[in-house]
């Protein structure tokens, strides 16, 4: 034990709950992992999981920290789960697993777990599983938030949002799905869905920064970040995935610079590098150059290498339009969506081609990005490019009122 209480206690309490909450950050995911692959019931592990932190919270303060916080949760949650198998509670094949694991010597003294995060994420991406629910399920199962928190996130009735996850969890304990990467044939397309749910965390928490008014509400963004670390650190090879975290990390980089000290919105023309995190942009552009040694561009180190052009662009002060014209079609090529389409539009006016990028602009379809208020923007800004100022203006109009975000909704209305 690494600590013990004096007379009153009330010093190592703190430092007893300052312990469990080090431990439910950081290590919460890990944890589980280990315990639902042993015991292929997520609902189970993340019951008895509960249970050992709320059992540190009653004897750390009086027997101080163990010297290993993680295997002591580990133990007693094991245990937990040895009961409960063996009253019936749950399955009770599971018993002879879990005391192969506490003969094994997995207890508050051995060495460190196993990392399982990886085989998590998988499992919660398996085709078995819903894809509305595999997003809301990763940050529940890897990073320890609840339903309600995910719900505000995604926009989801708490109620609602409880049951798609207790249904997803059920579904992994009823099939066995195993907690293993999947073999050479299923990887590329459970990797996607990785990738995808994390960058739809991000996205998430994007949005509701949006709804704050520029701030970080539930750190959703933080967290995606750290998803895909783990990713990448189970999966060094994986391209795609370190084009991801880059990603990501590019557009970290300048959550800073976007708004004014009194929150007016800056678009990112008008940014100052040197509000951009340095360190951010650096680690970004590694691991660009790591994705880039595979020869296999994919969407996120396509788009990582979009946002690298334009941090180089703003640096330097050098033209780079027509190299971002040649990114953006190759991301359109391989990536047709709505957003990559007019990323393209954009870019072909900024390389002085304004009525190329009308032309593409216009050409999606009508039904498709009538209230969408990225293609009005886009096309308010090529229509200025051309003289066309009336229709600009209305344009312009339309972008604004579906803005979500009051800061872009007032860069909008400005006259230009």
């Amino acid at each position: 034990m690494t600590s013990h209480p004096d007379a009153h206690g009330a010093p190592f309490a703190d430092e007893a709950a300052r312990a469990a909450e080090r431990a439910a950050r950081l290590s919460y995911g890990r944890l589980l992992a280990h315990l639902a692959r042993a015991f292929r019931d997520v609902t189970a592990a993340e019951d008895a999981l509960g249970d050992a932190f709320a059992a540190a919270l009653r004897s750390w303060p009086r027997q101080g920290v163990p010297a290993n916080p993680d295997g002591w949760l580990t133990a007693a949650a094991r245990n937990r789960l040895i009961d409960l198998a063996r009253s019936g509670a749950v399955r009770a094949e599971a018993a002879s697993t879990l005391d192969l694991m506490a003969r094994a010597g997995e207890n508050g003294d051995g060495p460190p777990l196993a990392d399982r995060r990886l085989g998590l994420l998988f499992v919660c991406a398996h085709p078995a599983i819903d894809p509305a629910a595999r997003t809301p399920l990763m940050l529940q199962t890897v990073l320890g938030f609840d339903a309600r928190r995910i719900a505000a996130a995604f926009l989801v009735a708490p109620a609602a949002m409880s049951q798609r996850l207790v249904r997803a969890k059920a579904r992994i304990r009823d099939t066995g799905l195993r907690f293993d990467l999947p073999d050479a044939g299923a990887w590329p397309a459970r990797a996607d869905s990785v990738r995808e749910a994390i960058f739809a965390a991000y996205g998430a928490g994007w949005d509701a920064a949006v709804l704050a008014g520029g701030g970080d509400r539930d750190g959703l963004t933080e967290e995606a970040i750290w998803l895909a670390r783990v990713l990448v650190d189970g999966v060094p090879d994986d391209a795609e995935a370190r084009g991801l975290l880059a990603l990501m990390l590019f557009c970290e980089a300048r959550s800073g610079a976007r708004r004014t000290p009194e929150g007016a919105y800056v678009p990112l023309a008008a940014q100052d590098p040197a509000r951009w995190s340095r360190p951010m942009i650096v680690e970004a552009e590694e691991q660009l150059s790591v994705a880039a040694r595979s020869r296999s561009p994919g969407r996120f180190q396509l788009e990582a290498a979009i946002q690298s052009a334009h941090v180089a662009a703003r640096v330097t002060g050098r033209d780079l339009s027509a190299a971002l014209v040649h990114l953006h079609e190759q991301l359109a090529a391989i990536a047709p969506t709505i957003g990559s389409v007019l990323g393209l539009a954009a870019a072909l006016g900024a390389a002085g081609r304004p009525s190329d990028g009308l032309a593409l602009a216009d050409g999606l379809p009508a039904s498709r990005v009538a209230d969408h208020q990225p293609f009005h923007a886009v096309r308010a800004h090529l229509l200025e490019a051309l003289g066309r100022g009336l229709d600009a203006a209305e344009a312009r109009a339309r972008a604004a009122a579906l803005a979500d975000d009051p800061a872009v909704r007032a860069f909008l209305t400005r006259t230009p």
